[in-house]
């Protein structure tokens, strides 16, 4: 079976582990057991019909003396593109506008307050090409583009925050690229947007032929339903990314991704529920899926022959929370909404469990930190 026919873990887990065993396995892989969220069935029948996964989970907190519960419900959207990569631009992105309309139209009857969108949605992940043309083609303005006045309409129309990461063309300094994620307020408005801060650069797969690393650092954005970041894709592989969304007060942190199986899989489940139990927060990791087939070969810098895909995007989008839980994935092969219903209050219970704030000595770190970047830097060794 190859890796874009595998499904997921979840359904071979299901099929293959005995039925006295599964949930040991689950509670070791995926911590406390959730339960399934109940969900409209003319939101079941809508997903059927249009040919996505749907599936829904919550994560409670304790109930408290003095606070009530702060509970929000989250979706996140996985899919493939719809048009083929050589088809004219427009076209590409008013099939995907279309798409995933027809997906939130489906989160709006779960009671979605906040959705997220994967990594450059509105295109192929044509960055792996190392072509300038047509793809620079898809940047957009970030605060009056075809997609943001598109999601403000979804925002206002349902009542949801609508996170939108689009490739950014940025007119005021000179038609500068970015890979940016565009905030809508539930109102309408746009609340602002932030930008990818690390660029991979693994083989001769370089990001940086199209945007450079971001320059608005970590932004956390108060919305009607709770602070909410986005560190974008590759700023998941870097702890400190995550900790100064953290640091900022982020209750939930998105994490738009556009990833393939043979570059990073393993890591995949690990890195953004490590990210919720370190900061104290939810985490939201979001994957595309399916494979782009583009006209002209390209490389990737491992010694393998020229080829017209950059791999299988292997979806698998899910939710982390400070407790170590997680709710199973969304498939490996499907589009697919996942909709969780989040109590935040269980940050700050897990946080007075666990102190990792309280205790982490960041003044220290911080001191060392500024001693490492100076040239004149010694390691702090001690030798016989």
């Amino acid at each position: 079976m190859s890796s874009s026919q595998f499904e997921s873990l979840e359904k071979t887990l299901g099929t293959y582990v005995p039925e006295g065993e599964l949930s040991e396995v689950r509670r070791i892989l995926y911590g406390k057991e959730l339960k399934s969220l109940e969900l409209p069935q003319a939101a079941v029948d809508s997903a059927s019909e249009r040919d996505f996964e749907l599936k829904g989970y919550v994560f409670e907190a304790a109930q408290e003396q003095l606070r009530a519960a702060r509970v929000v419900r989250v979706g996140l959207i996985q899919n493939k593109i719809v048009l083929p990569t050589d088809a004219p631009v427009l076209d590409q992105i008013t099939a995907l506008h279309k798409r995933v309309a027809d997906m939130v139209e489906v989160a709006a009857m779960c009671g979605v307050n906040i959705i997220c969108f994967q990594e450059a949605w509105t295109m192929p992940f044509a960055f792996c090409t190392r072509e300038r043309e047509p793809w620079t083609e898809f940047a957009e303005s970030a605060e009056e583009g075809y997609t943001t006045r598109f999601c403000q309409e979804l925002a206002k129309k349902h009542n949801m925050v609508v996170v939108s990461p689009i490739l950014e063309r940025d007119e005021i300094h000179g038609g500068t690229l970015w890979n940016t994620a565009v905030v809508v307020s539930n109102s309408g408005k746009v609340l602002g947007k932030t930008r990818k801060n690390h660029i991979p650069r693994v083989g001769d797969f370089n990001e940086s032929s199209y945007y450079m690393e971001g320059n608005t650092g970590h932004r956390v954005f108060q919305t009607q339903f709770g602070k909410i970041a986005v560190n974008i894709c590759y700023g998941r592989h870097h702890p400190l990314n995550w900790f100064m969304y953290g640091l900022n007060g982020a209750e939930i942190i998105f994490n738009p991704s556009a990833t393939v199986g043979a570059l990073s899989e393993p890591m995949w489940s690990i890195e953004a529920r490590n990210a919720a139990i370190a900061n104290h927060c939810f985490t939201c990791a979001i994957n595309r899926v399916g494979t782009e087939h583009f006209k002209n070969e390209f490389t990737s810098g491992d010694g393998k022959k020229a080829h017209r895909d950059f791999g299988h995007f292997y979806g698998s989008s899910y939710v982390a929370a400070p407790d170590g839980s997680r709710s199973p994935g969304l498939s490996r092969t499907q589009d697919g909404l996942l909709v969780t219903e989040l109590d935040l209050n269980l940050n700050r219970q897990i946080a007075d469990k666990w102190n990792f704030k309280m205790t982490g000595r960041f003044d220290m770190y911080a001191e060392e930190i500024a001693e490492a970047v100076q040239h004149e830097f010694q390691p702090n060794i001690i030798k016989e």
